[in-house]
């Protein structure tokens, strides 16, 4: 649980309002529910992701966005690709799966 306490979490969708706001708000029920306190959750379009990912610890993004955020791992940021970003367990579910989460 301590692995994300303080980590800076970026949800990035297409256009940076409908979706993305919907994906923080089950990234919000997944910190709540595992008594995690992030630094920063916030949500925006692919492209402004894009760049702001390497200010972050970890970037969540629909699994069609992968490749825009190609070698975000370099820096060390964790990419979490989901196919149902309004899912608070898929995204659970992820984080355990890359070792974030126990």
């Amino acid at each position: 649980m301590a692995k994300l306490d303080g980590k800076k979490l970026l949800a990035c969708c297409a256009n940076g309002a409908g979706s993305s706001l919907m994906m923080e708000n089950a990234i919000k029920k997944v910190m709540k529910r595992n008594g995690i306190t992030p630094a920063e959750l916030r949500h925006c379009p692919v492209s402004e992701g894009k760049t702001a990912a390497r200010n972050y610890d970890v970037v969540f993004c629909a699994r069609t966005f992968v490749k825009t955020f190609e070698g975000i791992e370099k820096n060390g940021t964790v990419l979490i690709p989901l196919k149902n970003v309004m899912s608070d367990k898929e995204i659970e579910a992820a984080l355990k799966e890359a070792g974030l989460l126990d």
